[in-house]
């Protein structure tokens, strides 16, 4: 291979870049990204970032995954303000918006996922996925006392604390019964309900955002309706609706996408369906042995480790390629405390808080499935969490799991 195009200039595709040149590949390396910054590390946009701690030069210092010098010892050829626009695979050639074509030997698809628009063109409507949306959030919150977030996810339940930390009145709309529903078990998300109680937050559950209204006169967002009558008033609204995956660029391109959860399919090599073609991060779906189905991950531990096994399997030969089996891991700074979660923690047939309790704000659950072992979720515990990995890192049971914990 002399030429290898990688699509994404996020966590995952500046991974791929650097287990490329770690795995000893000397050829040339191109790198897209959409968006003119360089690679940046998101999870600080709705936490450090958002509240200016240390300063906002220094938070804006502290979202950039590499130094420039790190960077230019990549010898990278970056693309970055231009987007991918079609994938030609017989010529193995990717358009770009800006009229480029490159032909490759090997690509990486890393495109990731840009933020869902809520249904409302007025003003003080902010969604938070970018670096320049952060910006943008920051500068909104400088100027109010109030906003309501709409859902309850990840961002939204992060943008919320942060919000609170800054002073601001919230008010966290989630149409689920519990917050972070997606991922987390309901029987411990009522923690993560209280969790925002108690520190002040207005929480309305089980109602969705159904209208969204300006005051007379101007078109700037002035007060939300819900499904259950209710209205919240808030001049700033931060919407965390999820994502949608950026696989447009691929339409005629014959890489097969996942039909039940979205993104790009790949084997447990991370292989698409195109031969030479892989995928990683947020945009790519694969089997896992351990969980009984595929997966598809939109955290920042995953990117890494996923773009670090797709760029071996590109340069590996048939007999040295790797399957992709990690234990999944997130985390989620909240209130002071940090959330973590090895594993799955939803659905789940058995809870059973091992270390602490949900009463103290403190604690460690273990969450089974079919007999077995499939997650630990833990609240300000975070050595406690961790010692629990190899657990799921084996086919361990749940009366094994028990025993490990009370020994």
């Amino acid at each position: 291979m002399d030429h290898i195009v990688v699509v994404g200039a996020g966590m995952a595709g500046l991974s791929v870049a650097e287990s490329l040149r770690d795995g000893g590949f000397e050829g040339r390396i191109t790198l897209v990204g959409e968006e003119p910054h360089l690679p940046y590390s998101r999870p600080p946009l709705s936490k450090e970032f958002l509240t200016g701690k240390g300063g906002q030069a220094a938070q804006e210092q502290g979202v950039w995954l590499r130094e420039t010098a790190q960077l230019d010892a990549l010898e990278l050829d970056l693309r970055l303000g231009r987007r991918a626009q079609r994938l030609l695979p017989g010529q193995r050639r990717v358009e770009l918006s800006d009229g480029a074509a490159l032909t490759c030997d090997g690509i990486v698809i890393a495109s990731g996922a840009r933020a869902r628009a809520p249904a409302t063109e007025l003003a003080g409507v902010h969604v938070l996925r970018t670096l320049d949306d952060a910006k943008e959030l920051r500068e909104a919150m400088a100027g109010v006392d109030r906003i309501a977030v709409i859902g309850a996810g990840f961002i939204g339940a992060e943008v919320a604390a942060s919000a609170r930390t800054l002073g601001l009145e919230v008010a966290l709309i989630e149409a689920a019964s519990t917050p972070m529903t997606r991922a987390i078990d309901p029987r411990v998300g009522t923690v993560l309900t209280e969790l925002h109680r108690d520190n002040g937050v207005d929480l309305r559950l089980g109602a969705g955002v159904v209208g969204f209204d300006s005051g007379p006169g101007h078109n700037r967002v002035e007060r939300l309706r819900l499904s259950d009558g209710s209205t919240v008033t808030a001049p700033l609204v931060v919407a965390g609706l999820g994502v949608e995956l950026n696989t447009d660029w691929l339409a005629d391109s014959g890489v097969r996408l996942d039909p039940d959860l979205g993104g790009v399919q790949c084997n447990a090599h991370c292989e698409t369906s195109l031969p030479g073609v892989f995928a990683a991060g947020d945009i790519a779906s694969w089997p896992h042995p351990r969980y009984g189905g595929r997966l598809r991950l939109e955290h920042w531990t995953n990117a890494s480790e996923q773009a670090e096994v797709a760029a071996h399997n590109l340069l590996a030969g048939a007999g040295s390629k790797r399957e992709y089996t990690p234990v999944p891991y997130f985390w989620s700074d909240q209130y002071g405390g940090k959330v973590q979660l090895l594993g799955q923690a939803a659905p789940a047939d058995e809870v059973e808080f091992v270390h602490g309790s949900p009463e103290s704000r403190k604690f460690v659950a273990f969450l089974g499935r079919a007999g077995r072992l499939v997650g630990v979720l833990g609240l300000r515990s975070t050595p406690k969490v961790m010692r629990y990995r190899p657990l799921l890192a084996a086919e361990t049971t749940w009366d094994e799991a028990l025993a490990a914990a009370a020994g």
